[in-house]
């Protein structure tokens, strides 16, 4: 079998779709993308095809090597979200080839479903507390949210006591018989975490995501020493490499996204790694359903899984996409909060091509909004 062409199709909200073809008739699927710079991903991926065409696709621990390590120049967000997409198509096209989903190429299933969780918003306490009461009439038994919109650097009593009842409305509706995870979007400093991170202990969040940005990673350690909470990371680290120190620092839970972090072939060493650090892996994905569908392929082979992000809902833009571009939305079915395992080939799911031709003919320019402290200063999104 040999690759020989390949497709990208710019999606709503967001996103970016890569079809690979061979000369089998056998096509793979993988979500390749930067949020708020799907351009730029796509010319990457199509450098990457002057090596690609012409290759055998069952290679793909070789292809994987040479895409992410022949270039003078490695890593970085673009370049290993480009790989992530093809390394996803490749094993679509792999597990479609043998007739299996992907992951019992992987080595099997070890567990038979697979909990998620839904997105909670809202600007007050009550709009927080009622969306989050949806969520569990959906029958989800995990929520997340970020409690805060854009913070000054060392937020005033009112910002955190705010903070701190959004929260607590939440965990009121739901009750103790479910999780809250919490994400920060790296919007605090090392001094408002070990501040603010305290006064949640007592409403027990599953997690905290992100409390810094990912340059301040090496402070990681401090923050975990001054919180019972179990604290997160990951989404924007995108090798094993980049886990190395977190992982020493103590995190709990390691957050690869499998459209950054080198595929589904990289985010299985990273948990690996994990695994040996008593760390729990809950994969990022607000993405689409590639990327989706992929994270859970790579959820059911590994042991050290905790929770599946999944993007219904989650506020950037319409996320009804993630069902509008399936022929068939059965695998993302819901029931009481997990996800059955897919017994499809491949990813596991159809992509209803007609409907992302038509949607690559309107295109997007998603860009992420750009936030300011009252002094007028840039502030972090």
């Amino acid at each position: 079998m040999k690759i020989t062409g390949y497709e990208l199709f710019l999606v709503e909200p967001r996103w970016l779709f890569l079809r690979i073809d061979t000369d089998e008739g056998v096509s793979g699927w993988g979500e390749p993308i930067v949020e708020g710079k799907a351009h730029t991903v796509a010319r990457c991926v199509e450098e990457m095809f002057d090596y690609l065409l012409g290759q055998d696709p069952a290679r793909i621990e070789e292809h994987w090597q040479v895409l992410a390590k022949s270039g003078f120049y490695r890593g970085g967000v673009v370049l290993n979200s480009a790989l992530a997409g093809i390394d996803q198509a490749l094993w679509d096209i792999a597990g479609k080839t043998h007739g299996v989903p992907v992951h019992q190429l992987l080595g099997g299933h070890v567990r038979d479903r697979v909990r998620v969780y839904g997105w909670v918003g809202g600007e007050t306490p009550e709009e927080l507390a009622e969306s989050a009461a949806e969520q569990v009439a959906k029958g989800m038994t995990a929520v997340k949210l970020n409690p805060c919109g854009q913070l000054e650097p060392l937020a005033t009593p009112a910002a955190i006591n705010a903070i701190v009842d959004g929260v607590a409305a939440v965990r009121e509706a739901i009750g103790p018989e479910r999780d809250l995870a919490l994400d920060f979007h790296g919007r605090f400093s090392g001094a408002m975490s070990r501040r603010v991170l305290p006064l949640l202990e007592p409403l027990l969040p599953l997690f905290v995501e992100e409390p810094v940005l990912p340059e301040f990673s090496r402070d990681l350690g401090a923050v975990v020493r001054s919180t019972s909470i179990p604290i997160a990371t990951g989404e924007r680290l995108y090798s094993r490499w980049d886990f190395r120190s977190v992982l020493s620092d103590g995190i709990a839970v390691a957050q690869p996204d499998i459209s950054h972090a080198g595929g589904i072939s990289e985010s299985r060493r990273i948990a690996a790694m994990a695994e040996a650090y008593d760390v729990m892996v809950a994969p990022h994905c607000p993405l689409g359903p590639i990327a989706l569908a992929a994270s859970l392929q790579l959820d059911f082979a590994i042991p050290n899984f905790l929770i599946q992000e999944q993007a219904l809902g989650i506020g950037y833009g319409d996320s009804s996409g993630l069902l509008d571009y399936l022929a068939d939305i059965t695998p993302f079915t819901f029931r009481d909060g997990y996800i059955d395992r897919p017994t499809a080939p491949g990813l596991g799911i159809t992509i209803d091509e007609d409907a992302v031709r038509a949607a690559a003919e309107r295109g997007h320019r998603w860009r992420n909004p750009v936030w300011r402290n009252t002094d007028g200063s840039l502030a972090s999104w």
